[in-house]
């Protein structure tokens, strides 16, 4: 997968709590969903609560992408190492990652299908 999980930083948090990514392979965001769970026992529950589908960005081999819970604009920097970090916001109103339980589920989706009623 061309996108890892590095981290969930600051769990609880209102205005910190973020989902740090590492860009394995130069890729487009777009191509990329993120969603929360818990673990059912020793596994992944297949209840699956809050989605974010990235929208469709460019970003190249050892950036970041920062997605943070909290409201926002969508932004980039470049940091020190010449990389940069692509930040994302999910605008919600609560946390997402608050209970011990909590997984993140990162999703590559190269295809799909949609349907209007």
């Amino acid at each position: 997968m061309d996108l890892s999980i590095r981290a969930i930083r600051d769990a609880g948090s209102k205005e910190l709590e973020r989902i740090v990514l590492r860009v394995r392979e130069d890729c487009n965001v777009g191509d990329f969903l993120i969603m929360d769970t818990t673990y059912d026992g020793d596994r992944i529950s297949n209840k699956l609560r809050h989605t974010y589908w990235f929208p469709d960005k460019d970003v190249r081999k050892g950036d970041l992408v920062i997605l943070y819970t909290k409201e926002g604009k969508i932004s980039e920097k470049v940091n020190l190492s010449g990389n940069t970090s692509h930040f994302f916001y999910w605008n919600l109103k609560e946390t997402v990652w608050n209970m011990d339980e909590d997984c993140a589920v990162l999703f590559s989706i190269s295809e799909y299908e949609t349907k209007e009623r």
